[in-house]
């Protein structure tokens, strides 16, 4: 079945380990373009920090934040975190006051304390704000093994976790998934999972992977994610998913 469809993941999948993207990378996304495939991005990233990757990728669907938020063309949607379940789990952190702690709103990042190559606004009541602004969804650095186990412990049942890039407890609604994210896009489109290529490399992207029509995990995503891929392309630094697509797809 020819595809209609490419979704990628962005960092350590589409983007350079610099956060950038090639000129090669760039013009084989146009000939899919031309080609009238759809091109579409399913990232962890908030919204608001992958503007400057739309600006070089004409993307025909976006779904940030691992799901949460969802544009394509007028159409918007959005899944937050429960009020009730977000201020329990961040008072319940504040008992801990040395873990390194971001709340995403949507529209801003708030944390307990600097977050490196990060901008956030500093905030001593994280609960506070997810009050007055809401919670797409919660980080927590996994500075110690055992951070893992106690942040488990204070999930509601409408709430899971993932880990990101082995260093970054993700929080958020069971409604909140990549795969979600990505059936929502295509069903928008009327395009089928089976017409569908994903990329990508880390936990969220096995189920995109296993569900599309073709799955392809980078050569430096986690085992995991190879081992359900289908194909398995190049690394993110060497423009693995352009080199994918111009030779199997175009």
């Amino acid at each position: 079945m020819a595809i209609k469809a490419i979704v990628v993941d962005l960092d350590r999948t589409l983007l350079h380990t610099d956060k950038t993207i090639s000129p090669y990378t760039a013009e084989v996304f146009k000939k899919c373009k031309q080609k009238g495939i759809a091109l579409m991005v399913a990232t962890a990233r908030p919204y608001r920090t992958m503007t400057q990757f739309c600006e070089i990728i004409d993307f025909d669907a976006i779904s940030a934040t691992n799901g949460a938020r969802i544009i394509c063309g007028d159409y918007r949607k959005e899944y937050g975190l429960c009020p009730a379940s977000a201020e329990r789990v961040l008072t319940a952190l504040k008992s801990y006051p040395d873990y390194r702690v971001t709340l995403e709103t949507g529209e801003e990042a708030y944390s307990n304390k600097p977050i490196e190559d990060y901008f956030t606004v500093i905030s001593d009541d994280l609960a506070a704000v997810a009050r007055s602004e809401g919670a797409i969804k919660i980080l927590i650095s996994l500075d110690t093994p055992d951070i893992l186990e106690t942040v488990k412990k204070m999930l509601t049942d409408d709430l899971y976790y993932t880990v990101a890039n082995g260093h970054l407890i993700q929080i958020m609604s069971r409604a909140v998934t990549k795969w979600n994210g990505v059936k929502d896009m295509l069903d928008i489109s009327n395009i089928s999972a089976a017409e569908t290529a994903y990329f990508g490399d880390d936990h969220d992207d096995i189920e995109p992977i296993r569900m599309c029509g073709i799955g392809v995990a980078v050569s430096n995503a986690i085992d995991e994610v190879k081992a359900v891929a289908d194909h398995i392309a190049e690394s993110n630094d060497d423009d693995g998913v352009a080199k994918f697509i111009e030779r199997y797809i175009l």
